[in-house]
């Protein structure tokens, strides 16, 4: 399993080798001893998650305020756009975002530090996307940005087919004021 830095800090993709043959592949999707060496906590991971999406759908961008989230994202199944916008208040890449094209034929994940937004857009329909996650959700500490904030531009590769009321009605940055001042205040 290979690791790759980033142009942000901190974000991290880890690609692994899958073993392949007549019957498919086999692959590992986690390798604590990787992490570790990466830098990341390998045991401070406490919930798994997953969601599928159908062709078109986006999520996000989502980011947590306080202490944040770290998290490992990867699609399971079918292949996804994935974004990760770095809000870690004095940060050299603050506002800048990064993309990343995952699927189910190279199962490599992407982690996402505490004070990093995330959302991404389905290319295929459904596209199963497994989460790891460093801390229990806690839905007060919630924040979503807006997934057409002029600022950041994202161009989602394909038209919108459908997002949550949430994400819908999301804010763009601009409009989040002492909220976005929450996120990540150990980074400070």
């Amino acid at each position: 399993m290979d690791v790759t830095h980033t142009s942000i800090r901190g974000v991290l993709v880890l690609t692994p080798t899958p073993h392949r043959d007549d019957r498919g592949f086999f692959s590992r999707t986690f390798d604590a001893a990787v992490v570790a060496s990466a830098g990341i906590d390998p045991h401070g991971f406490v919930q798994d998650s997953v969601s599928r999406s159908a062709s078109g759908v986006v999520r996000g961008l989502h980011v947590r305020v306080g202490a944040g989230e770290s998290k490992l994202v990867r699609c399971s199944r079918g292949a996804i756009f994935d974004v990760v916008v770095d809000l870690r208040p004095g940060s050299p890449t603050y506002l800048r975002w990064l993309p990343f094209e995952l699927d189910d034929e190279t199962p490599r994940s992407v982690y996402i530090p505490a004070g990093c937004a995330h959302g991404f857009q389905a290319l295929t329909g459904p596209a199963d996307i497994s989460y790891r996650i460093d801390r229990q959700h806690d839905p007060a500490e919630d924040l979503t940005i807006s997934f057409r904030d002029p600022q950041l531009d994202i161009p989602w590769p394909l038209p919108v087919t459908l997002a949550s009321d949430r994400d819908l009605g999301a804010p763009p940055i601009d409009q989040l004021g002492e909220r976005l001042a929450m996120i990540a205040p150990e980074l400070r």
